[in-house]
């Protein structure tokens, strides 16, 4: 377990406002306290830290990410999972989601047993939350850098056996909720405290609320990888844009998305129903060349991954400081909001938001130290400082 540890003279972002020349405690891997200068000074704590007034944030959670440092969450042994762990953390992501690519139900099936396994064994860095399967039931039109071999229909079947073989360990799935028998998969999946999400999909804007009326609550890197707005026919991202029981994901990154969607994105959804993700894949954190993707070959040139064949963005190579600071330096989002859209939202998403995602006594010392220029300085997982 860790040790008693008080961080003062920070800008403290809690779930009520930020606390200017804050301080907070937290001792064996649980915030204790948090309270503003200079009451900490009776507090008899033994170890202090000068924040020297940069910003003290809740650790990032990121929904949606394939892998990074080389490994690919698909096929990665301890080891490799290790590695995308150890990346992430280093760029302020303390909690993560396994995310799979679309492939075979035995492929999917081995994802499960890994990370279950994983999770079953203290992990020394970014803590595997679960599974978001991203596939296999979406659509071929919008497959992006998804393998159209393993494209499927929603097979219940298969829902079924994992949830008894692997409970709790899938968090999200993603489908295209036009597809056969989605509509009962969705259903299904929420049966089981699964998220439902919508992505790589045709969906009009009527199938999108209709498998809202059945359950859908989140979409994939809204804007890609979905029937586009039309006046006449909003599709699915109009769909997403104006229903408030949709939590959209956004990948801002410069790439995926210019920063006048991420703003038009956050000024209809509002700051509480938007999840920032990265989506990143294999080659997040490596050198420019090529890579595989769900068995599909990509290219990375000048950090840019796309499929060597139809050019298709091939995931991406962000890490979560770097979105958070996009976020605030290109789009305008204030550090508050981008915190609750890196961490708070995401938790609340999954369940945990009583565990960790804030700055709260009694919670998870998942903490991020960054300086005034959003720079990440230190990190914090369970009270424990992780060394990059």
């Amino acid at each position: 377990m860790s040790g008693q540890l008080l961080i003062h003279n920070g800008r403290i972002v809690t779930p009520n406002g930020m606390i200017e020349k804050g301080w907070i405690r937290f001792n064996d891997g649980i915030i204790e306290e948090i309270g503003s200068s200079p009451a900490h000074e009776d507090r008899g704590t033994a170890h202090v830290l000068d924040a020297q007034g940069g910003w003290v944030l809740p650790g990032f959670i990121d929904v949606h990410v394939h892998g990074g440092a080389g490994h690919d969450f698909m096929d990665a042994d301890v080891e490799g999972l290790n590695e995308i762990t150890r990346f992430h953390a280093a760029h302020g992501t303390t909690g993560i989601l396994a995310t799979s690519l679309t492939a075979s139900r035995d492929d999917l099936t081995g994802v499960l047993e890994r990370i279950s396994s994983y999770m079953s064994a203290p992990m020394p860095y970014a803590q595997v939350l679960g599974v978001h399967f991203e596939g296999p039931f979406i659509s071929e039109k919008w497959k992006g850098a998804q393998n159209p071999a393993h494209i499927v229909p929603p097979q219940l079947d298969w829902l079924e056996d994992w949830a008894a073989r692997f409970p709790g360990i899938i968090k999200i799935q993603t489908l295209a909720p036009e597809t056969d028998g989605a509509l009962d998969y969705i259903e299904g999946l929420a049966r089981h405290g699964i998220v439902p999400s919508c992505g790589h999909t045709d969906a009009t804007y009527e199938q999108i609320t209709a498998a809202a009326d059945r359950g859908l609550r989140h979409a994939v890197h809204a804007f890609n990888a979905m029937k586009i707005f039309h006046h006449r026919e909003p599709g699915t991202v109009g769909a997403v844009l104006t229903d408030d029981r949709i939590i959209a994901e956004v990948i801002a990154d410069g790439h995926h998305v210019h920063p006048a969607g991420i703003k038009l994105l956050h000024s209809a959804k509002g700051t509480d129903n938007l999840i920032l993700v990265t989506d990143a894949m294999a080659a997040a954190g490596m050198p420019d060349g090529d890579y595989n993707l769900g068995g599909l070959p990509v290219r990375m040139t000048c950090g840019v991954a796309r499929l060597k064949e139809g050019d298709s963005l091939a995931g991406s190579t962000l890490n979560m400081i770097s979105a958070v600071r996009f976020l605030v330096r290109e789009v305008g989002v204030p550090v508050e909001q981008a915190s609750r859209m890196a961490s708070s939202n995401p938790a609340r998403q999954l369940g945990i938001a009583h565990q960790t995602g804030t700055l709260e006594a009694g919670k998870r010392a998942d903490i991020l130290l960054l300086n005034d220029a959003l720079e990440l300085q230190k990190v914090w997982i369970g009270g424990r400082e992780i060394q990059s």
